[in-house]
């Protein structure tokens, strides 16, 4: 068991290495469906194994000067007291005696769905937007991101869902956080927009990991064969990635977790 543990980090690993999406929106189903793990387990041990995984891309991009940590902190301001009060709820309605397990699973579901639209139709929202421009609802979300406080207070409430989202599902703050970062932040580069979106989701899902360590539900020998398995996966699929292209890459692993996500849901 521990070996499939360890094909199974490499498998996220190579997913996360060649297309940057993958680290929660596969293991924690895999978790659960493959190796039937309880899902409160495996989403608090998920939640660390994503933040040590996308540890090393805060580094390199504050190296090269492409985080807006003032986007970052707005993030913050939402996810983490979001993802605190989530955290106490789940441990005083009794998650580590194994409650709550359909309401992950259904989370779980809804997060992969989401995940999935992001990947498959950023480009088509942004041209639906752009197309009826002069709709009242399309207007209002324009005027968000034209007004500095409005845009401020939007990407705070868009942290608090993502704090919630990630603390019970360990999935949300990849694909989905981006596209939204991507529509309140015109200006900023792709690059920009994925360096920022990692350098929120890392202490979100330390913080989140940690929490559910503390109420019993990170499983630390499962977490390591993981680890062991994801390190050399990351290396291989960023070398992979150059190869293959992301119009190819990215719809095939959206259509997975789509399938997944309804999977959750029945």
């Amino acid at each position: 068991m521990e070996w499939g543990y360890t094909v199974a980090g490499l498998f996220v690993g190579i997913m996360v290495g060649m297309t940057g999406v993958g680290g929660g929106s596969l293991m924690t189903p895999i978790l659960i469906f493959g190796f039937a793990v309880q899902p409160a387990i495996a989403v608090g041990t998920d939640l660390l194994f994503a933040a040590i995984t996308k540890s090393g891309g805060i580094w390199a991009y504050w190296r090269h000067g492409v985080i807006h940590w003032n986007v970052v902190k707005r993030l913050a301001a939402g996810s983490v007291p979001a993802s605190l009060i989530t955290l106490y709820f789940l441990h005083e309605t009794g998650v580590s005696e194994g409650q709550h397990a359909d309401l992950i699973t259904s989370a779980l579901g809804v997060a992969l769905i989401l995940t999935s639209s992001a990947l498959l139709l950023k480009g088509t929202i942004t041209n639906i937007l752009h197309a009826r421009v002069g709709h009242p609802v399309v207007s209002a979300l324009y005027r968000v991101r034209q007004d500095e406080n409005h845009k401020a207070v939007a990407t705070i409430t868009t942290g608090a869902f993502l704090g919630v989202m990630v603390t019970i599902s360990s999935v949300g703050a990849g694909a989905l956080g981006a596209v939204i970062l991507l529509f309140l932040y015109p200006k900023m580069k792709g690059v920009e927009i994925v360096a920022t979106d990692i350098a929120h989701a890392v202490p979100l899902t330390a913080i989140a990991g940690l929490g559910h360590s503390a109420v019993g539900t990170v499983d630390w020998s499962l977490l390591s064969f993981l680890v062991m398995g994801s390190l050399p996966g990351i290396y291989i699929g960023s070398h992979l990635g150059v190869k293959i292209p992301d119009t190819v890459m990215r719809p095939l692993l959206a259509v997975l977790l789509l399938g997944v996500g309804v999977k959750c849901l029945l």
